[in-house]
């Protein structure tokens, strides 16, 4: 008969070496086991942190999107002082310079990215579709929130240039409209719209 104490310890085989049985495979099998689920854990919280709006993809898509907001914003800032200037040198009723200030805007902010994708070798014709393409629906969410401000704001918009009415409505209704229109610029870049257009040619 066996000798428990020996069988507990393990087996004999036929060269001298002990064989153990119990406790010693039970640990390596849960070692096993454990080490699994520390990997899934590191995929798991990998994957959450890939996802739209966590990590570095994210972090750097709203970068790129303020980026992008704030070269429109520049154009359309250009545009709207101007147009007030000329309209107001002209003589202009409230609504034409108000449309005169928005094609002023449009065209400024094209501008600006028309100049740094023809830096990057492209062909005008070519420049101009990246620019429509790029800059449209950003300037007109911009401009669309900007004159709105301008024209709710009681006196604003017959203020004239030399009065501070005019300078601070038309502060507000541009940082109104840059916070509004980063979103709309983060979801079109995203999907591969906007300005990611632009900064695909940037990378060749």
């Amino acid at each position: 008969m066996a000798d428990p104490a020996q069988h507990a310890a393990g087996t004999q085989g036929a060269d001298g070496t002990r064989h153990a049985h119990g406790d010693g495979g039970d640990h390596g099998g849960h070692g096993s086991h454990g080490g699994h689920d520390a990997h899934g854990a590191h995929v798991h919280h990998r994957g959450h942190a890939g996802r739209a709006g966590h990590g570095p993809a994210g972090d750097a898509g709203w970068r790129t999107a303020v980026q992008a907001t704030l070269h429109c914003l520049t154009g359309c800032a250009i545009g709207e002082v101007l147009g007030m200037i000329l309209g107001t040198a002209l003589g202009l009723p409230g609504g034409a310079t108000v449309v005169l200030s928005i094609a002023l805007a449009f065209g400024f902010g094209y501008a600006l990215t028309m100049r740094g994708v023809l830096k990057a070798g492209l062909p005008v014709r070519r420049a101009v579709k990246v620019a429509l393409a790029a800059d449209t629906v950003s300037i007109l969410v911009m401009e669309l929130i900007d004159n709105t401000v301008m024209v709710t704001v009681p006196g604003a918009m017959d203020a004239g240039l030399g009065n501070a009415l005019f300078w601070a409505a038309l502060a507000g209704s541009l940082a109104l409209a840059f916070v509004l229109t980063v979103p709309v610029n983060r979801w079109m870049i995203a999907r591969g719209r906007g300005h990611a257009v632009v900064h695909a040619h940037h990378q060749h």
